[in-house]
């Protein structure tokens, strides 16, 4: 019997534990009874019940496995890292939240055993926020314009993936990774799923605009020389007709010494304008280094403070109850 490992990472999701585990154990004993179902939470530092409820799980269920880090590594790092540790024949990652519906997994299953190596979960609709659905639509255009390789359009990692796909994943060195464009850049025989994005069934998203920019740079800076190339041309441009100006206006002022009087408004304005040029490019430089000097540094993806059913590695025990009740 092959198994398939849902992937599901967390944080602050005590109200969708129970739920995704529900929905997920209904989804393979109704329609993929011949699979054998295996869910892995990991879990970034949950400053809410939602450890306690997944030991509770996991006490109940061996087939429910627990990664808990260290601490809040982050989501992209988090959902890679857990793809990594997963055992199955296949792996699904979906998040806590479930507006990418589980339902959707026997189809994904479906063109797997057709011969798929990586399955995609894309949003043709949505019910979240229509501006936010927007701001996702533009960013994922404009990505797909600039990156070196295609991007996939309203995909969010949702979906299904080979093992032979995770060992490759395991064997990428890179500490800050943006699965979206790996899954686009690898190459592996791909197909697609088509599904309606969910409302959130409870708790609120944990990606405010800072979080939701930290990926689009993310994305962006590890896909994308545009906005370096952007800079450079910019600068010549400006630079060139700086130049250019500066001439005109010196033989004018020589042609006409007593007749052209120059203005510090014209000045201040030039100033201002191109010290927000500068301002910019170099913000937009600096997300590049340091984008690089996280890689250079080989950090690891997460640090683990504890497993849980994972049989071939010796489980920290908790010390006291508290460790599961609290996270």
């Amino acid at each position: 019997m092959k198994t398939i490992t849902v992937v599901v990472p967390t944080y602050n999701e005590e109200g969708n534990i129970q739920g995704t585990y529900d929905r997920l154990r209904h989804v393979f004993e109704t329609q993929l009874p011949q699979y054998r179902l295996e869910i892995l939470y990991i879990d970034n530092l949950s400053t809410d019940r939602t450890r306690a409820k997944i030991c509770s799980l996991a006490e109940q269920d061996d087939r429910v496995k627990a990664i808990f880090n260290a601490r809040n590594f982050g989501y992209s790092r988090s959902i890679y890292y857990g793809l990594s540790q997963a055992t199955g024949d296949a792996a699904v990652l979906m998040n806590a939240d479930m507006q990418d519906p589980p339902e959707v997994i026997p189809e994904m299953v479906r063109k797997w055993e057709e011969g798929s190596k990586v399955v995609v979960g894309i949003k043709n609709k949505s019910r979240e926020s229509r501006i936010l659905y927007f701001i996702r639509q533009v960013y994922y255009r404009f990505i797909k314009k600039i990156s070196e390789i295609e991007h996939i359009e309203q995909y969010d990692g949702f979906g299904l993936y080979d093992q032979s796909f995770i060992r490759v994943l395991r064997e990428v060195r890179d500490s800050n990774p943006y699965l979206r464009g790996i899954v686009s850049e690898l190459g592996f025989c791909r197909s697609e799923v088509y599904y309606e994005q969910d409302v959130r069934k409870a708790g609120k998203t944990k990606f405010n605009f800072f979080r939701l920019y930290d990926v689009a740079m993310l994305g962006i800076t590890s896909y994308s020389k545009v906005f370096m190339r952007l800079a450079t041309f910019s600068g010549l441009i400006i630079g060139s007709l700086s130049i250019a100006t500066a001439i005109f206006t010196l033989v004018r002022k020589l042609l006409f010494w007593s007749k052209f009087p120059i203005g510090t408004a014209a000045i201040s304005i030039g100033v201002f304008f191109f010290g927000g040029i500068q301002l910019f490019f170099i913000g937009i430089i600096g997300e590049y280094i340091s984008n690089i000097n996280i890689r250079v540094m080989g950090r690891p993806l997460v640090v683990e403070e504890r497993r849980i059913n994972f049989p071939e590695v010796e489980e920290k025990k908790p010390e006291n109850k508290e460790e599961c009740s609290n996270g």
